[in-house]
C-alpha cells in the first residue's frame, strides 16, 4: 500500500487552527454532516489522508486515534429536511458552523475544504478546493465526518433495509436509484434532488 506524507500539519505555525470538512452532500438521503478538527502542530500518522483516498478499515480505525489526540474535534449533521428547505451547499455551511459552535477551544483561523464558505464570528478563513488532501487537520476532519455519517446510515438502514445503506450509505449508485424506482423514496430521501435519472 502506498502511503502519502504530503500533508500539511498547518497553514500559519503560530495560530490555533481548526480544519473543516462535510460527508454526504451528493448523496440521495440523510443528513449531510460536518466536522471541525484542531490538532496539535505535530499530529501525524501515516494513514491519513482525505478521507475518500482511505478504506473503510482504515477511516474507522484512524477515528479513535484522532478524536483522542485532537485538541478539540465536533461532529454536526443538518437533517435531509433542512437541505430541501436551505439547499444543499446552504446545509453544508451551516453543518460546519454547527461543528465549530460545538468545540471547547475557539480556533484563531479555520481552513475549509472546498471553495465556499460564509464567515464565522469574524474568524479569518480560506477555502482550499481537495483541501482534505493538504492539511492535516482537513483530513482528520473528512475522516471524522464521514465515519459519523456512515455510522448513522448504518443505524437507519435497518427501518429501511430496501435501499441497502448499509452498502451504499444513499449515494446514487445504481442499486440505490433501482430501490426508488421500485419502492419511491421514504421519509429521509432528499426530494429537492433529483433522486432518479
Amino acid at each position: 500500500m502506498k502511503v502519502d506524507h504530503h500533508l500539511l500539519s498547518y497553514l500559519y505555525d503560530d495560530m490555533i487552527e481548526a480544519g473543516c470538512d462535510e460527508a454526504g452532500r451528493g448523496c440521495l438521503a440523510g443528513p449531510v454532516f460536518a466536522a471541525a478538527v484542531i490538532l496539535p502542530h505535530d499530529f501525524f500518522h501515516p494513514l491519513l489522508n482525505d478521507s475518500k483516498q482511505m478504506t473503510r478499515k482504515n477511516r474507522e480505525l484512524l477515528r479513535p486515534i484522532i478524536e483522542k489526540e485532537a485538541i478539540s474535534w465536533a461532529v454536526a449533521s443538518v437533517s435531509n429536511i433542512e437541505i430541501d428547505r436551505i439547499n444543499i451547499l446552504n446545509a453544508s455551511i451551516f453543518a460546519m458552523h454547527k461543528a465549530l459552535d460545538a468545540l471547547d477551544t475557539r480556533p484563531e483561523f479555520i481552513i475549509v475544504d472546498g471553495n465556499k464558505f460564509r464567515n464565522y464570528n469574524n474568524i479569518p478563513h480560506i477555502c482550499f478546493i481537495k483541501g482534505d488532501g493538504r492539511f492535516t487537520s482537513v483530513a482528520a476532519a473528512s475522516v471524522l465526518a464521514k465515519t459519523h455519517r456512515d455510522e448513522y446510515m448504518v443505524s437507519i438502514a435497518s427501518d429501511y433495509p430496501q435501499y441497502g445503506w448499509e452498502k451504499n450509505f444513499a449515494y446514487p449508485t445504481a442499486a440505490h436509484r433501482e430501490a426508488i424506482m421500485k419502492y419511491g423514496p421514504c421519509e429521509y430521501h432528499r426530494t429537492s434532488f433529483r433522486l432518479l435519472k
